[in-house]
């Protein structure tokens, strides 16, 4: 039987949908608040066997943010067909990049936790924050690195995904589930994101240096590759800015290195399926640039700021073969900021710009007082 009320009816459909929150961590008083960064990256199975990378692809290619076709269509073609013949096929191709310590992109993404949380200490010395992070698939996850904050008492919170340029389906799938996570916490923390720094000066100023850097070592190409992830192109046409924000991060680059337009290309790979992406093709332009006998080619990939399948395996090997069988002579892949110190120094910055006015914490004797306050009103902590 409906309820009828001031703010409406409320009935037993209502009141099955109910929330029940997470239960929260014991709170003391006088306990001082902390502050933490999020870093977020894609993700990775957990070993390059088909069993690891099975469960790994079905959240990855089930979500609707990464494949936005019909739920029903999608469901029969990922569980009929993919499911039972990528998994095998993506395992060989993890295993021929993992390393001893295990997926590249994990490891490298720990390794940038640690160096950020370092530099934060170097730089902001008695602004303690926590450094984590998580992986939208796959482990760590997002939803038990949020739980691990809360258990740290980590009331402000900056997530900090780790791609350059935004796309619905990376940067704004991660916050999707950042966000409903926090929908089943009490008492939510205060938050923040950064949504890009594709522009940024620092990222472009160590992306030019990286590449100048290979070449005061292997000397210049005769053309510069700018590989980027694809996305289908209607994601384009319906509003997704990840192309323009992709060629302007190309631009700044060339300006930084003093190329002219004929001397490097922006491109984009990973193309999936029988659909129109945004173009050009990097495996199109390697082929061209092999067909045309070019002496050599490098190629580097501004949109991943560490190694991982994409860049180890598919530019850095199928690309290489695709431009050499196409009559390409030198090959060259430029490998990915990683733990670079002016791109690690350029990320801190970036962190400390988006913390501002969170790093101010109450004194000792403050925290005291609130403590002893709490406790005369009946606190038991």
């Amino acid at each position: 039987m409906p309820i009828v009320g001031m703010y409406g009816t409320l009935d037993s459909r209502s009141l099955e949908n109910d929330m029940t929150y997470l239960t929260e961590p014991t709170f003391s008083h006088g306990t001082p608040e902390k502050c933490a960064v999020l870093l977020l990256n894609l993700g990775t199975p957990d070993a390059p066997t088909p069993q690891a990378v099975k469960p790994y692809l079905r959240e990855f290619l089930g979500d609707p943010r990464v494949v936005e076709i019909p739920r029903l269509i999608w469901w029969f073609i990922l569980n009929g067909i993919i499911l039972n013949v990528r998994p095998k096929q993506s395992a060989i191709k993890y295993a021929s990049i993992w390393m001893p310590e295990g997926s590249p992109l994990k490891v490298h993404t720990e390794r940038q936790a640690n160096l950020l949380r370092d530099q934060l200490k170097e730089r902001a010395p008695d602004m303690p924050v926590e450094v984590h992070y998580a992986m939208r698939y796959g482990n760590p996850s997002i939803p038990s690195v949020l739980h691990e904050l809360k258990t740290r008492n980590c009331q402000r919170i900056l997530i900090m995904p780790m791609y350059p340029q935004y796309a619905a389906s990376a940067t704004g799938t991660a916050f999707d589930v950042v966000f409903n996570e926090l929908t089943k916490q009490r008492n939510i923390p205060a938050l923040r994101t950064v949504k890009h720094f594709h522009d940024h000066p620092g990222y472009i100023a160590a992306t030019a240096q990286n590449i100048r850097d290979h070449w005061t070592l292997h000397g210049r190409p005769d053309k510069l590759v700018m590989s980027f992830h694809g996305l289908p192109r209607y994601t384009l046409d319906k509003g997704d800015p990840y192309h323009c924000e992709c060629q302007k991060t190309g631009r700044l680059i060339a300006e930084a290195l003093h190329l002219d337009t004929d001397q490097y290309i922006v491109s984009f790979q990973s193309r999936f399926g029988r659909t129109e992406w945004i173009q050009p093709y990097t495996t199109a332009v390697l082929k061209e640039l092999g067909m045309k006998k070019t002496r050599r080619v490098d190629v580097v990939c501004p949109g991943f700021v560490a190694d991982c399948l994409e860049t180890l395996e598919e530019i850095a090997m199928e690309g290489q073969v695709e431009f050499k069988q196409a009559g390409g002579e030198e090959y060259h892949y430029i490998p990915c900021l990683n733990e670079r110190p002016d791109w690690m120094q350029a990320l801190s910055g970036l962190v400390l710009d988006n913390l501002y006015g969170w790093l101010d914490n109450p004194q000792p004797a403050q925290l005291e007082q609130s403590r002893l306050r709490a406790l005369a009103m009946g606190a038991s902590h």
